[in-house]
């Protein structure tokens, strides 16, 4: 059975992994090495078994640890060709760097690990699904909108981190200048809580039992209101949250744990 943890989630960091109980595969990095390893060590994943990172796009709070990680542990580093072209992680042999292609899987042991273009303000960004051939599991993030082609390709999985990064009218009314909120409002930047509860609900139509949602701003939102519009939703349109699904918000600094 595959289980997927978020070690760290937010507009500060994000980090996750993918264990079928042998193969352990990181997702992200973007916190230190150190804090990294004490992760891994808290959900009882030995660092030096770590197989691999795959990485979604060459942002800072996504990247900041992978090289510190990949040089230690001597394990490739895979993304696509225009994120490792954009990447600041210093240097790390060739035989670590690894290319993946949109719509092509990727087979480590027994997982299948499957990227998917996302529309982001990235070089060639892409999010990951990962099957066992009996569960399929999803890391959803840092998408400027759900596009019907990418739901369709994360449909199925049936536990998610979702992105609900932002409300709306918290965004707009807020700190931030008026070009950054353009662009976390615009096409390339990031779901807002009312659109992953619409992704949530067609996820849940096609199986999804277990959704998490992460990558929230520490600005422009906050994790009860993250669940409760996304459980209000769902319940207006008859989900019985805890019975159809569970959900979940990833905390910022800490593990999480899907329910099960």
């Amino acid at each position: 059975m595959l289980k997927l943890y978020s070690l760290i989630s937010g507009s500060s960091g994000n980090c996750s992994v993918v264990s079928d109980g042998k193969t352990h595969i990181m997702i992200d990095c973007g916190t230190s090495g150190k804090r990294a390893f004490e992760a891994l060590k808290a959900i009882d994943i030995d660092p030096g078994a770590l197989k691999a990172i795959f990485v979604t796009h060459e942002h800072s709070d996504h990247i900041r640890g992978v090289g510190v990680v990949a040089r230690k542990l001597k394990i490739p580093v895979y993304a696509t060709h225009g994120t490792h072209a954009e990447m600041g992680i210093g240097n790390i042999d060739d035989s670590q760097m690894m290319f993946v292609t949109p719509d092509i899987p990727e087979v480590i042991n027994d997982i299948e690990i499957t990227p998917y273009t996302i529309p982001h303000d990235a070089e060639e960004p892409c999010c990951y699904s990962f099957s066992d051939g009996r569960d399929k599991v999803t890391i959803a993030t840092d998408i400027g909108f759900m596009s019907a082609s990418l739901l369709s390709r994360i449909s199925g999985s049936k536990s998610i981190i979702l992105e609900s990064n932002h409300d709306i009218d918290m965004l707009r009314y807020g700190e931030y200048p008026y070009p950054l909120k353009q662009r976390i409002l615009g096409s390339f930047g990031h779901l807002s809580n009312a659109a992953a509860a619409e992704t949530a609900l067609e996820l849940i139509k096609s199986g999804t039992e277990h959704i998490m949602l992460g990558h929230l701003s520490d600005k422009n939102n906050l994790p009860e209101l993250a669940q409760m519009v996304t459980y209000n939703y769902l319940t207006d349109n008859n989900i019985n949250v805890g019975t159809d699904v569970t959900l979940q918000v990833a905390a910022r600094y800490d593990i999480t744990r899907f329910a099960e």
